[in-house]
């Protein structure tokens, strides 16, 4: 079985941390690089029922794409709800490692994971990494619908292929026009709105739209938008995740056992649909 320090020098190799934005906080949050790892948990949140879930499993390694820290700390005291999970992890000989914007610009990334979800063929990233001469890698993907499908019908798609969540999938534009091209991008993705344009395409799917943004986008030109669940958009990638680790793992010999958690980590868990009309 392999130590923690090799699963982590594999991880490395598909999401290299230097490849993170600045501001981001990836890589190994807790974890002795010597011990052993024979099961691994991936998961978009590290939060504490995803926690408890690794420690059911009897889990070595967590994986999330959010980081626990993100804006840094001066306590991991087990009376704060990170801190509590920092010590549930530690007691249970967990380790946790996050993969975040590093994973968003890898080849596969996030956004790959979001368009094989939704069952569309990517055409190249939606910004391209500057630093890659092959031009693969970078935020968000651009990609063909086929066949093309009118926008009502490419939301209930969407609606049926990306994890149930209490908000569901809000669009907005002309339910009648046909989508041919898309763009997706994994999470937050209304500050790419310029780049959408740029691409040409006919509808955009991300998460965490506001209104401002979105309204201005509506202005702009007819581009329809598909905003899913910020969870629900990024929990493909810790299939795709799993996936990768499975192939290394049975390239190396190691025999690791990966798996996904389904637990629901999107923050919002009921809706309610209006009635009061103001007309």
């Amino acid at each position: 079985m392999p130590a923690l320090s090799e699963v982590i020098a594999a991880l490395d190799a598909l999401w290299p941390p230097e490849r993170a934005e600045q501001w981001d906080a990836v890589g190994t949050v807790c974890g002795d690089p010597d011990a052993p790892v024979t099961r691994v948990l991936f998961a978009v949140d590290p939060v504490q029922e995803v926690v408890e879930e690794a420690v059911e499993l009897g889990a070595n390694l967590l994986v999330t794409h959010h980081p626990l820290y993100l804006r840094g700390t001066t306590t991991v005291a087990a009376s704060t709800f990170k801190g509590r999970a920092v010590h549930t992890l530690i007691k249970n000989d967990i380790a946790l490692h996050v993969a975040h914007t590093n994973a968003d610009r890898a080849d596969p990334g996030v956004s790959d994971a979001l368009a094989g979800a939704l069952d569309l063929r990517v055409t190249g990233p939606l910004v391209p990494d500057p630093d890659d001469p092959a031009g693969r890698r970078g935020l968000g993907r651009v990609c063909e619908v086929d066949p093309p499908m009118n926008l009502a019908e490419f939301a209930e798609h969407a609606a049926k292929r990306l994890p149930a969540t209490a908000q569901g999938i809000r669009v907005a534009g002309d339910p009648t026009r046909t989508i041919r091209t898309v763009a997706v991008c994994g999470g937050s993705g209304d500050s790419l709105f310029d780049a959408v344009r740029a691409a040409g395409v006919d509808a955009y799917v991300t998460a965490d739209l506001r209104h401002h943004p979105a309204s201005e986008a509506q202005q702009h030109s007819p581009l329809a938008l598909v905003d899913a669940a910020h969870w629900a958009t990024e929990w493909p990638w810790a299939e795709q995740a799993a996936a990768q680790l499975d192939e290394i793992s049975d390239r190396h010999g190691w025999g690791l056992r990966t798996h996904v958690s389904k637990t629901v980590t999107d923050p919002w868990t009921a809706h309610a649909a209006s009635a009061f009309s103001a007309s």
